[in-house]
């Protein structure tokens, strides 16, 4: 992702696309709001590791037959930017996302959105504003990650040429995987957005919603591939060298919803899926 503005990518649109066609596919650019590691700034968004805030008689996070989740980032709902997602996101309280990383097990077990029993190894929960909720030692195997605040900004993301959005858009005839030939799939084009994209890549692309940074395939169509146009990204988190989180070969985390799902705040029914190079 780039923290360009929208003008930007208009720009970088018009130049590598014909007229109509750069019109129509900055109609699919999504809002998101990028999570940065920022030790010296005095609004803080969340930060990366440490220990949740759990309400009382809120169990800590268990991948039964496994052992306790760990705590990968708090999210204060209420320091996201309202212009950073078109998501029907809580405006206020704290989302906490929960990963099974290996560190138990010399990383034997992993949670994957197609291995049903393996779905409790990631977890979302969510901490409404004002309610009691005192810090909460970590179970007494588990090592907590080192803490690093986190600051939010509003930035658009962009679909690949394989999202269901742009086949949608430019080859509606055309279903995954087969091959299309359109402005927005050719190598010139693929190239110069990845190029774009990674103007800023010296920072981690944790993300609130938008489109995901998908290193394989689509990360919708993972976690449910006959209804993937039903979910849409909810967070994803990097690796972090500073923070001592690395996922297999500069792999990534992403947590989906369904969009009324997220609005009931139901964050029961959130899936997982990761990837790696």
């Amino acid at each position: 992702m780039t923290d360009a503005t929208f003008a930007a990518w208009r720009d970088f649109a018009l130049q590598h696309l014909p007229s109509d066609i750069a019109q129509e596919w900055l109609g699919l650019l999504r809002p998101a709001v990028r999570l940065k590691v920022d030790a010296e700034s005095d609004v803080v968004a969340g930060q990366l590791g440490g220990l949740p805030r759990l309400p009382e008689g809120q169990e800590w996070p268990v991948w039964e037959g496994h052992g306790p989740l760990s705590l990968i980032a708090s999210v204060d709902c209420a320091q996201l930017p309202s212009a950073g997602s078109d998501l029907p996101l809580p405006r206020e309280g704290t989302l906490l996302f929960f990963f099974f990383d290996g560190q138990l097990d010399d990383h034997a077990s992993w949670s994957w959105a197609h291995v049903r029993d393996s779905r409790s190894g990631a977890r979302v929960l969510y901490v409404p504003e004002g309610a009691e909720a005192p810090v909460r030692d970590a179970p007494a195997e588990l090592r907590p990650f080192p803490v690093l605040p986190l600051t939010a900004q509003a930035i658009f993301t962009a679909p690949d040429a394989w999202h269901s959005r742009t086949r949608a858009a430019f080859a509606p005839e055309v279903s995954y995987p087969d091959d299309y030939s359109h402005p927005v799939s050719e190598e010139e084009f693929v190239d110069a957005l990845i190029e774009f994209e990674c103007e800023d890549d010296a920072d981690c692309a944790h993300q609130i919603g938008g489109y995901a940074d998908d290193i394989q395939d689509p990360v919708e169509r993972e976690v449910d591939e006959e209804h993937a146009d039903e979910w849409v990204l909810l967070a994803q988190f990097d690796g972090e060298d500073d923070a001592d989180m690395i996922w297999g070969d500069s792999g990534m985390l992403y947590w989906l919803i369904r969009p009324r799902d997220l609005a009931e705040l139901r964050f029961d029914r959130a899936m997982f899926t990761w990837q790696t190079c």
